[in-house]
């Protein structure tokens, strides 16, 4: 949006001359320009849907919520009345501390399963679910203060599907001057997704926008469908400023499901918009997905490698 308003200015005559300066900027912003919309194009309507539209099914399907809450953030009652509204499966909270734990109580007595990783260091986690939960896991997969969740959910209907949620620390001075630390969580979970002969799910604030190079990466050696490609940006952050918003927090599915919907849900006062999604379970396997070629499953696993040696867990 940026460079085309530049662009715009750029061609519009303020009078004076004309020099080479003005042409080779406005070539260089034209070709900036065309090279990320065809990147974003994939995610409008304009796009190929990789997974198909299906009604929603009780018994085969599972509604979730997704959202990072801002930890500093009081507004719990906002994030309540949403859940009141909408009325999820399953809730995947991010950036949870024991205040938000505390100020999310009332949900216990709808949601008769927890599971709670309340932490100040941005990094905590609160899920609930009225699914039954049949193994769940908390690992460690990169760093030692960054939790994640690998649980199998079983259905109403009695299918066993599991879901992967996790929030990757973001490649910014404050955190990670570099993304190797994210890019390997992302992409050994995508490793994990496709070694797993169970239906699955990828959810969490990823901290990396959807036409990444790694989410692709991701996508084609985990072998999973974007919901939003064909139907929407969706974007998730940042929500204080309606300007500069892109899509950070996703819902990835393996090709065994259909979309029933997916939205962006109102704001609870954080600088992130919840989203939420209802998946079916069919297992036609007509869920369009993208593969990777050998150097692409190298480069994963390199990737991978790197992120583990870093934090001494190779």
């Amino acid at each position: 949006m940026i460079l085309l308003i530049l662009l715009v200015l750029w061609l519009v005559p303020f009078g004076g001359s004309v020099t080479l300066e003005s042409y080779i900027w406005v070539v260089l912003h034209a070709i900036c320009a065309f090279y990320l919309v065809g990147k974003v194009a994939p995610f409008t309507v304009l796009g190929k849907k990789m997974i198909k539209t299906v009604p929603f099914s009780e018994e085969a399907g599972i509604h979730i919520l997704v959202g990072n809450v801002y930890q500093y953030n009081t507004k719990y009652h906002k994030a309540i009345a949403l859940i009141e509204k909408i009325d999820p499966d399953l809730i995947f909270f991010v950036e949870t501390d024991q205040k938000w734990e505390k100020g999310l109580s009332i949900l216990e007595k709808r949601y008769p399963t927890q599971i709670k990783l309340p932490l100040d260091n941005t990094y905590g986690l609160l899920l609930y679910t009225r699914m039954e939960i049949i193994r769940q896991e908390i690992n460690y997969l990169i760093d030692e203060e960054v939790p994640s969740l690998e649980l199998d959910v079983k259905l109403r209907n009695g299918e066993i599907i599991t879901i992967y949620a996790i929030h990757p620390t973001p490649p910014v001075p404050s955190e990670n001057d570099k993304s190797t630390e994210r890019d390997a969580e992302i992409l050994l979970v995508g490793k994990k997704s496709k070694n797993n002969p169970k239906p699955s799910l990828v959810i969490g604030d990823l901290n990396d926008v959807a036409w990444s190079y790694t989410t692709e990466l991701f996508l084609k050696n985990s072998e999973m469908a974007d919901p939003r490609r064909g139907r929407g940006l969706f974007n998730t952050f940042h929500a204080k400023v309606p300007l500069f918003r892109w899509p950070l927090d996703h819902i990835f599915l393996s090709k065994d499901f259909g979309l029933a919907s997916i939205k962006v849900q109102q704001g609870i006062g954080s600088d992130h918009f919840p989203i939420s999604l209802q998946a079916v379970l069919t297992k036609t396997k007509d869920t369009q997905t993208m593969k990777a070629n050998g150097d692409e499953k190298k480069e994963a696993r390199e990737k991978i490698s790197n992120g583990l040696s870093e934090n001494g867990k190779e």
